[in-house]
């Protein structure tokens, strides 16, 4: 065989394994995920996951929560508390939407947490009940401010504690989403104000469960 010959063959092989890996993948239901259109969506990836830290807080049943334990599925958390007047209300509402349009296998690897930043206000009944006017299956934790403070460093959404000597007082946060993957590392960021168009089209790719 000739050198040509040889080049010729060695190309022939890597084409067809790219193209059986791309009918792998295809038949399997997984896609290739499009930094452009992620980007276009929304979605800024981390070059490198990022470990949360060991945070204990308590959640909307009263229970204790590591945050270091969400694992198991993808997680949205978005930084809000129950006496918000505008973002916080509008942006629940747009995951539940979201969460409609999503298809049932992603759906169900999805779970959407509130992390409440207003402690003082925010008992678990409190929670409960307000989420229950989104999605019954939505989570909210809290925890004293310090550890909330850690935790909105660790993932980079920050927050300014507010001054609850004031009447009605409302507390300043980001409307970025945090993007957690199974393992229960910081994966990335979904940017507000959310699309849920380009959303429902791109979540599933990244969220679905892999065969």
């Amino acid at each position: 065989m000739t050198r040509i010959q040889k080049t010729v063959f060695v190309l022939v092989a890597l084409v067809a394994v790219v193209l059986g890996l791309t009918v792998h993948r295809v038949l399997n239901g997984e896609r290739q995920a499009d930094p452009t259109q992620l980007l276009d969506a929304g979605i800024v990836l981390l070059p490198q996951s990022r470990t949360l830290p060991a945070l204990e807080m308590v959640d909307q049943n009263g229970e204790k929560v590591v945050v270091d334990q969400l694992k198991d599925k993808w997680s949205l958390l978005f930084f809000g508390y129950t006496f918000c007047p505008d973002i916080c209300p509008t942006t629940l509402a747009q995951m539940r939407e979201l969460k409609g349009l999503l298809p049932q296998q992603a759906r169900d690897n999805l779970r959407v947490v509130l992390v409440s930043v207003d402690p003082n206000r925010d008992t678990p009944q409190q929670m409960k009940q307000y989420l229950g006017y989104f999605d019954p299956d939505f989570v909210g934790i809290t925890g004293d401010l310090p550890t909330l403070q850690k935790l909105a460093n660790a993932v980079s959404i920050p927050f300014i504690p507010a001054d609850t000597s004031k009447e009605n007082y409302t507390v300043d946060h980001s409307g970025n989403l945090v993007i957690l993957g199974p393992d229960g590392t910081q994966r990335g960021f979904i940017r507000s104000p959310l699309n849920n168009q380009k959303l429902k089209e791109q979540l599933p790719g990244l969220v679905a469960p892999k065969g």
